[in-house]
C-alpha cells in the first residue's frame, strides 16, 4: 500500500513537470512568433516611411505654413499655364450668341401687322450681336460655325388676341407661340429650340399671315440665339 502511494505521487509529480515543460515551451514558442510578427510590422512600416520619404511628399509636411502656401502657389501657376497651353493646343469654341427685340427708337409702339402674308420679322433693336451672325436689315441669323444652336423668342399681344408668330429654320417651319382666342386684354409668351446648324443655314421668327403683334420701348417682342456646342 505505502510503496503504491509513492509510485503515485511520484508519476504525478513527473506529469505535472511535464505539463509544465509543455507550457514553457509553448509560451516560449508564442513569444517567438509575436517578435516575428512585430519584426515583420516594424520593417514594413519602415518600408513605409522610406517611401514616404522617396516621393518627397515629406517636405510639405516639414515645411512652414507660409513656405507650403508658397509651394502649393507654384504649383497652381504651372498647372494654370498648362491649362492655357492645352486651350491653345484645342482651340475654344468661338463665342456667338445674339438677342434683339423687334423695336427700337425710332420705331412707333402699337400694333405691328396684320399681312397678307407670311412676314419675317425684323428685330431692330440689337442687344447683343457676337459674332455678327445676325442681321438686323433681314431678321435672319445665320450660322457661320456648325454646331447646336439654342433660340428663344418672346410675343406679346394687346386687345383682341389674334397673334400666332413661328421659328422657322431655313423653309421649315419649327415652333409656334398662338394667341387668337380670349377677351380682350394684355398676353404674353415664349418658346424655345435647340436645333443643329449647318454652316450658311438661317433661323428667323415670322409672322403668320394676317395676325398682328404689339410691341413698344419696354421690347416684349424679342429673340434670342447662341451657339452651344461646335459639331
Amino acid at each position: 500500500m505505502y510503496w503504491t502511494v509513492f509510485l503515485t505521487q511520484v508519476y504525478k509529480s513527473r506529469g505535472e513537470r511535464s505539463r509544465g515543460a509543455e507550457r514553457t515551451q509553448n509560451r516560449s514558442m508564442s513569444m517567438k512568433r509575436l517578435s516575428v510578427l512585430l519584426l515583420a510590422m516594424c520593417s514594413g512600416l519602415l518600408e513605409a516611411q522610406v517611401s514616404f520619404k522617396d516621393n518627397g511628399t515629406n517636405r510639405l509636411t516639414s515645411m512652414s505654413k507660409e513656405e507650403r502656401l508658397a509651394a502649393l502657389e507654384r504649383r497652381l501657376e504651372s498647372s494654370e499655364k498648362e491649362v492655357s497651353h492645352l486651350k491653345r493646343l484645342i482651340g475654344a469654341p468661338p463665342a456667338i450668341a445674339f438677342s434683339v427685340a423687334l423695336m427700337d427708337k425710332a420705331t412707333k409702339p402699337g400694333d405691328y401687322g396684320p399681312f397678307a402674308y407670311r412676314t419675317i420679322l425684323p428685330y431692330r433693336k440689337v442687344f447683343a450681336n457676337v459674332g455678327n451672325g445676325y442681321n438686323p436689315a433681314t431678321g435672319t441669323f445665320t450660322a457661320q460655325i456648325r454646331g447646336l444652336y439654342f433660340f428663344r423668342f418672346t410675343m406679346f399681344t394687346s386687345g383682341t388676341p389674334n397673334s400666332v408668330a413661328c421659328i422657322w429654320k431655313n423653309n421649315t417651319f419649327v415652333v409656334c407661340l398662338w394667341d387668337v382666342k380670349g377677351y380682350f386684354g394684355y398676353d404674353t409668351g415664349s418658346n424655345a429650340v435647340v436645333l443643329p446648324m449647318g454652316v450658311g443655314e438661317s433661323v428667323s421668327v415670322m409672322l403668320e399671315p394676317n395676325r398682328t403683334l404689339n410691341d413698344g420701348q419696354s421690347h416684349l417682342n424679342t429673340f434670342s440665339g447662341f451657339l452651344l456646342s461646335p459639331m
